[in-house]
């Protein structure tokens, strides 16, 4: 299975799109647009800002593992 690493965030705030390579080693939760400030952190029960607002999960899930 391949793990896509590449995912672009939507902020909920401002609407402004932002592609974004994911780390495969650590979870972010936290990350800040550039265009509004906001700060997001994961949706309860998400792990990270990808798996919340990313059009692809982190990888850890797109392995079927828990993450983080």
């Amino acid at each position: 299975m391949k793990i896509v690493l590449q995912s672009t965030l939507t902020c909920p705030n401002c609407g402004h799109k932002k592609e974004e390579i994911m780390p495969t080693d650590a979870c972010q939760f936290f990350y800040e647009f550039e265009s509004c400030k906001v700060v997001l952190k994961p949706k309860l029960g998400d792990c990270c800002v990808y798996c919340s607002y990313g059009t692809v999960k982190c990888p850890p899930i797109q392995q079927g593992s828990s993450c983080c």
